[in-house]
């Protein structure tokens, strides 16, 4: 009687057991796929920083505006087939679309101006310090738009990552009220750009892919006439290495990489939270520094020249930050009679022979 009791009840645990097990799957599946898509999107955004050295740098293609146009265009490109052969859904243009994709347009337009002022106004160091804020304020976003609430620990390592960004930069730090006004506008308009992301995924009135075709969709045009007006889109066309396979090869699999980019950043948004999202690609920016330090002293043939170097500061607006620097480069070069002597010599210093920070 007593084995019979207790084989039942053995079988009662077993059973049980299963149960939990059973229980606790869906939640290891969840945590597993929060944990791919941080890594994903860190992975993609290393790669691309790869491509886009060997575009910008090895083939010194002279706009990166025109880049990030072709960007664009390959993410409406692949998404547009991708619905054509059935294999992704999202909803067709209607005159509802701008208004369920409000405001990230602007949103993305006023990241991308403020981004630009703020550069040109601060040095690297300051520049890195208040775009830690971007976190933070991120944070703040996400609890006012999403009721999101966060753990102590989570508030006591943003704000461990901003102290840690002023105690590196505190011996080259610079104040510039014009540049701490954009870089700040800047940082809410990332943070918001973020949060709304989140919201507008949530909500699946549009899901991810309606979210990335729609946005690209709807930039494409003002970026076009900015990049006329400034003279970028002149200097994309008049390049001469067009006729150079591997160098279409490479700036055609850059604008593939930035899709691919953009495509991350919303599994990773969607899986996580933007505060997860700008975590990684702070990350993501250490270890491109850290890999290129260590290569650097390596091979002290390599260096980093002043664009490659800012344009790993943001991975949301990569290529607006370029471009300031392609210009600068292109004026110290004109100024030098482009002796690579000179300019390499300046890019270690990062001033000109007048003192002036590039």
């Amino acid at each position: 009687m007593a084995d019979s009791r207790k084989r039942r009840h053995e079988s009662s645990d077993r059973i049980t057991s299963a149960a939990e097990t059973k229980r606790a799957t869906p939640g290891d599946s969840v945590a597993s796929l929060k944990l791919l898509a941080a890594a994903f999107y860190g992975v993609s955004s290393f790669l691309i920083v790869v491509v886009n050295k060997s575009v910008l740098s090895g083939y010194r293609f002279p706009s990166s505006t025109c880049l990030s146009i072709g960007q664009m265009l390959a993410t409406v490109v692949v998404l547009r087939i991708g619905k054509m052969l059935g294999v992704i859904l999202f909803p067709d243009m209607s005159l509802s679309i701008p208004q369920k994709m409000f405001p990230l347009p602007l949103l993305y337009v006023g990241n991308q101006i403020s981004g630009l002022f703020g550069t040109k106004r601060l040095n690297l160091p300051m520049f890195t310090v208040l775009r830690r804020f971007s976190i933070f304020l991120t944070m703040v976003f996400e609890g006012l738009l999403l009721k999101s609430t966060f753990s102590t620990s989570v508030k006591a390592s943003v704000v461990t990552m901003i102290l840690g960004a002023f105690i590196a930069a505190s011996s080259d730090l610079a104040f510039d009220v014009e540049g701490y006004i954009f870089i700040t506008l800047n940082n809410v308009l990332t943070a918001a750009s973020g949060a709304y992301v989140k919201q507008k995924l949530d909500s699946k009135d549009l899901g991810k892919f309606g979210i990335l075709y729609y946005n690209s969709l709807l930039m494409i045009f003002p970026t076009v006439v900015y990049a006329y007006y400034t003279g970028d889109l002149q200097r994309g066309l008049e390049y001469d290495g067009w006729s150079e396979q591997l160098f279409v090869v490479q700036f055609v699999l850059s604008c593939v990489m930035g899709f691919v980019l953009l495509y991350s950043i919303m599994l990773c948004t969607q899986y996580n939270s933007a505060l997860t999202t700008s975590v990684v690609g702070c990350i993501k920016v250490n270890c491109v520094k850290l890999a290129r330090t260590v290569s650097t002293h390596t091979y002290p043939g390599l260096s980093l020249t002043t664009a490659e170097y800012h344009g790993d500061l943001h991975w949301d607006d990569i290529w607006w930050r370029l471009h300031i620097h392609l210009d600068k480069l292109s004026r110290v070069k004109h100024k030098y009679c482009g002796e690579p002597g000179i300019l390499l010599h300046h890019f270690h210093t990062g001033a000109n022979k007048e003192g002036v920070n590039l």
